[in-house]
């Protein structure tokens, strides 16, 4: 790690200035950063009601897991019991089961909600050490199908098999159901084993209905899925049972126009672009988004892949940006400052829990990006303009990103929180320093979320996020306040630095539904503050920005969605109000046309 210098390098351009140059040194945010997807803000979450059950898994008459032979016909009137003995199960205690028997009466008139507490019922073992009918042992077995039945394995259950009692000993069966097969229909373009496996995961024997519910849920919360119903078909042997599942695809492909100010206003903040994403390219659920954007002085692609690595959701997500962009921002415009970044990125991501309501999930990152700064003014050439760039201009990091993600969602609230550990690392050239921010570094980030509905459509929206860090940063790794994102009232990332806290408060209130169009207007009130700090430079003056406003926020179904935000600077900054956004007025617009 390199040593840590007292102040960042300052721009030789600004020591010694030739004629016609303006006497100023250029902020540290003149050439803006262009992020790659792992550094990008946790999305907004909204709570959004389930897939009702009843409309995933169809009604069907009631499954006979079983068929038990009517009585023997040679069966003695009564048999004496002393016990009963429950083999075969794999689910419950076979203890629990034969206690289960020995109380059939009375367990049969409790309630499925005290099923958990089955060894505390009370009663008299009825059905023990006395004389059985045949139908007494049939209410043995019942109880215990009931049990099963009760906990969701409603293809399971107990027969009395053909026996010879000893000792007054009658053995009690346990089978458990299980599927013989699973069948998909209605699948076009994606793979039907895509279903399939998912499905597998949550019908391992013995089949449990909850867990298939919940499995048909996920794949219904799929956005490759437009809807999917099941139906539990009776199987060629006993206890078995075919899963018949049909699925109607969602529309893989969509094209987003985007236009916004939010860019930094040194290219130009006025922004337009237009995203086209495809969600299923291969049939395999892998998904291809390519997007383009411009402002007054940039052009930006990026491109990313992601496809399926197992049926538990893992994937694989490759990306790729690159950004040209000049300065046109007076009075460094004359400079003709010209900058070309790009990020490479590679993430392999795995849910370790995953349910409807509530998922875990681990992501390992490689991370390459490349800066490189020049001067027109003069036939300059390369130069460094940015602190830790070296003398050509070029800045270069190779970063290791460890990140951790959760979300806990239900119809009136959403929880999420998103941990991430970044490593720079000394490969393939990456800027090394022996004093101030290089290559090598070492942060943690960590950002949260909660969306309360207040009522409906009126959600409460706070945030919070921080950056520490040991070690001074590279501009491409530091953290920005200001703008639309971030604090609303001050201009995109008008303070740029090592480490800083954010926390922001927002409630969106209805006050125009328009319900031929699924449109709804909402005022939305809100509060932003932070505060950022460097390791071993000079923290800038203010170190704190906090703005507060109001905006109106219009959502038309899935296809418009039109924000303006009007923030006023609590804190002054010196910032020249020469656009909208230095003048606090933010505005963005999101129009799918399919």
């Amino acid at each position: 790690m390199s040593p840590a210098a007292s102040e960042s390098p300052t721009v030789p351009i600004a020591q010694a200035p030739p004629e016609g140059i303006p006497d100023r040194t250029p902020p540290e945010n003149l050439v803006p950063r262009d992020l790659p997807p792992s550094e990008q803000p946790l999305p907004l979450p909204e709570p959004e009601p389930l897939p009702p059950l009843e409309e995933l898994l169809e009604p069907t008459a009631p499954l006979e897991p079983l068929q038990p032979g009517g009585e023997p016909e040679a069966a003695p009137q009564t048999i004496f019991v002393e016990r009963f003995e429950v083999v075969d199960s794999t689910v419950f205690n076979a203890d629990v089961l034969a206690e289960v028997a020995k109380k059939a009466p009375q367990f049969m008139a409790e309630e499925c909600s005290e099923i958990p507490n089955i060894q505390t019922i009370d009663g008299t073992d009825v059905l023990v050490n006395r004389e059985l009918t045949f139908a007494e042992l049939q209410q043995a077995r019942t109880a215990i199908t009931r049990v099963y039945i009760c906990e969701g394995f409603i293809t399971s259950g107990a027969i009395v098999p053909p026996q010879e009692p000893e000792d007054n000993v009658v053995r009690l069966q346990v089978i458990e159901g299980s599927l013989e097969d699973i069948e998909v229909l209605g699948t076009q373009r994606l793979n039907p084993g895509y279903v399939e496996s998912r499905l597998a995961l949550v019908t391992t024997p013995p089949l449990n209905q909850q867990r298939l519910l919940e499995g048909l849920q996920l794949l219904q919360l799929d956005p490759l899925i437009r809807r999917i119903t099941a139906e539990l078909q009776a199987g060629p042997r006993p206890s078995t049972n075919i899963l018949e599942v049909t699925v109607a695809e969602a529309d893989p492909f969509s094209v987003d126009f985007i236009a916004n100010n939010n860019s930094s206003p040194s290219i130009g903040s006025f922004s337009r672009g237009v995203q086209l994403n495809h969600l299923n390219v291969w049939g395999l659920g892998d998904g291809l988004s390519m997007a383009y954007s411009n402002t007054d002085g940039s052009n930006e692609v990026d491109v990313s892949y992601v496809i399926p690595l197992n049926p538990r959701n893992g994937t694989l997500q490759l990306s790729y940006g690159n950004t040209n962009s000049w300065v046109i921002e007076p009075p460094f415009d004359i400079l003709d400052i010209q900058s070309e970044s790009s990020y490479y990125e590679a993430t392999y991501r795995q849910p370790l829990y995953q349910s409807p309501t509530e998922e875990f999930a681990l992501a390992l990152t490689f991370s390459r990006q490349e800066s490189q700064t020049r001067i027109g003014f003069a036939d300059i050439g390369p130069f460094p303009i940015s602190p830790g760039a070296d003398e050509n201009g070029r800045t270069e990091i190779s970063a290791i990103r460890f990140t951790q993600e959760w979300f806990k969602r239900s119809g009136q609230q959403v929880l999420a929180a998103r941990s991430q550990f970044s490593l720079g690392v000394d490969w393939f050239g990456a800027t090394t320093n022996p004093v101030g921010p290089d290559g090598q570094f070492f942060a943690w980030r960590g950002q949260a979320q909660w969306v309360r509905l207040l009522r409906e459509d009126t959600p409460l929206i706070l945030r919070a996020d921080v950056q520490l860090t040991p070690n001074p940063l590279l501009p491409l790794e530091q953290f920005g306040l200001g703008g639309q994102d971030t604090i609303r009232g001050y201009r995109q990332d008008a303070l740029l630095t090592d480490s800083g806290v954010l926390a922001s408060a927002e409630v969106r209130l209805p006050i125009l539904q328009v319900a031929d169009v699924q449109g709804i207007l909402q005022l939305t009130p809100f509060i932003d503050i932070g505060a950022g700090w460097n390791v071993a430079s000079k923290t800038p003056d203010p170190n704190v920005l906090a703005g507060t406003g109001l905006g109106l926020l219009w959502r038309q179904g899935n296809d418009l969605t039109v924000r303006l935000d009007w923030g006023i600077p609590l804190i002054a900054n010196n910032t020249r109000r020469q656009t909208w956004q230095e003048s606090g007025v933010y505005f963005s617009v999101v129009f799918n046309t399919f």
